[in-house]
């Protein structure tokens, strides 16, 4: 069991939430850092600042070592070896770099496959790509509540298939995609598998192993460590396989006037300084993590986005339009709604809440922060029929005293801007 009121403790920013009143409900945009990740990265500037792999003086060989000790450990934490682990800044990155690097491998007309539910970091860099190499871009049809799983992928693959990228939970939905083998189907028929694990690392157990995946992106800043920090994780057989992705130092072995020598996975893709600090905290909110148990924070997540669809359906708002399966088995912790009149045809004026009043008015009246938008993820959003929603998502200092004082919000929107 999570013990919610303890946590809190370790997050400094909770001191100003509790004098002002304020719950944090954007947990899939950004989290929180505790008070171990803060001090791992001043413990660095304070102590130990150098570059890394280049010098051979005491603080030069401390900072390294605190470098690579912090990308084991990490590798770790999704069942990975170091030298599978490339860092980047973002998730998105990291999915901009496989799309270049496994493109580069493929001929003219070959296929991507992804489904409607991505991030657009898993859509645009494929279209850009395709744009560029004359390969094709398919999208897995999919409704609003059904789970992505591999009898619906097997319906869309070609033989010109040769990548499937696919989130393994939407940002938008919170659907959790049954992707436990369609890893194996795919190697065995001989087509890459990325995986998005943007908001699946943070928030449940995920071993690449078990998912057969060939390419996993996290970032960092999602799942309590610092900004500007992620991690491509590849089998050493495609990393190997793919170029650089961008060059200067670090990345070479040799440089001459007519060509060069890359360096050995994983440095062949991390050209220039790294971010240092940023490494070793996520290293820190891994050992935080994986201190409170991932099987915990799923279960704990679980109960709150039970506890929310339950109100919801107690409560019986007639104006409350929400999102994503009713299944809490195949529901992360995300809450994803509108607040309109239910009627058909053209909505008079007064009859719909925009996502972006609704978040402004959350905050002002009973300050609940939550996202809203399309949530760079518009082809999901233009196939639920709306220009965007408003979105509230729970990490592991959220309670249901949040989520009540989330519904508390929603009736007080909805009482002051619905036309009755």
């Amino acid at each position: 069991m999570i013990n919610v009121d303890e946590i809190r403790k370790d997050f400094p920013i909770f001191k100003r939430f509790e004098r002002e009143g304020i719950v944090y409900l954007d947990n899939a945009a950004t989290t929180q850092k505790p008070r171990s990740v803060i001090d791992s990265v001043v413990n660095f500037y304070e102590n130990h600042n150098s570059n890394v792999h280049r010098g051979v003086y005491r603080i030069g060989e401390e900072a390294t070592e605190l470098y690579n000790r912090s990308r084991e450990n990490i590798a770790k934490f999704v069942g990975a070896k170091a030298n599978n682990i490339v860092f980047v800044r973002n998730a998105t990155e990291a999915l901009n770099l496989t799309a270049s690097g496994l493109v580069s491998v493929m001929g003219e007309g070959d296929e991507v496959l992804v489904s409607r539910m991505e991030h657009h970091s898993n859509i645009v860099p494929w279209q850009i790509q395709a744009a560029n190499r004359k390969i094709g871009l398919k999208f897995i049809e999919n409704g609003e509540r059904e789970r992505i799983n591999w009898k619906l992928i097997e319906e869309n693959l070609s033989e010109r298939t040769k990548v499937v990228s696919l989130t393994q939970c939407s940002n938008i939905l919170g659907t959790i995609n049954d992707l436990n083998d369609v890893g194996m189907h795919l190697h065995n028929l001989g087509i890459k598998f990325v995986v998005d694990g943007a908001q699946s690392v943070p928030h449940m157990p995920v071993d690449v192993k078990k998912l057969k995946c060939d390419l996993m992106a996290f970032s960092g800043h999602k799942m309590l460590g610092p900004s500007g920090t992620g991690c491509l994780y590849g089998t050493e057989e495609i990393l190997n396989e793919m170029p650089p992705y961008m060059g200067g130092g670090e990345m070479i072995r040799e440089v001459y006037e007519d060509h060069f020598v890359s360096a050995e996975v994983p440095e062949k893709f991390e050209a220039g300084t790294p971010n240092i600090e940023g490494a070793i905290g996520l290293s820190a909110a891994v050992d935080y993590l994986r201190k409170i148990g991932m099987e915990n924070i799923r279960d704990h997540e679980k109960e709150i986005i039970s506890y929310i669809l339950k109100r919801e359906d107690e409560l019986n708002m007639d104006d409350l339009v929400s999102y994503g399966p009713r299944d809490p088995e195949y529901r992360a912790g995300i809450f994803t709604f509108n607040i309109k009149k239910k009627v058909e045809g053209d909505r008079p004026f007064g009859n719909e809440v925009h996502p972006h009043d609704i978040s402004h008015m959350a905050d002002k009246i009973e300050g609940v922060e939550l996202r809203s938008g399309h949530h760079c993820a518009m082809p999901m959003t233009v196939a639920l029929g709306v220009y965007a929603t408003a979105r509230a998502s729970f990490y592991i200092y959220n309670d249901m005293k949040d989520a009540d004082r989330l519904f508390e919000s929603i009736q007080k929107i909805e009482k002051r801007m619905i036309v009755k």
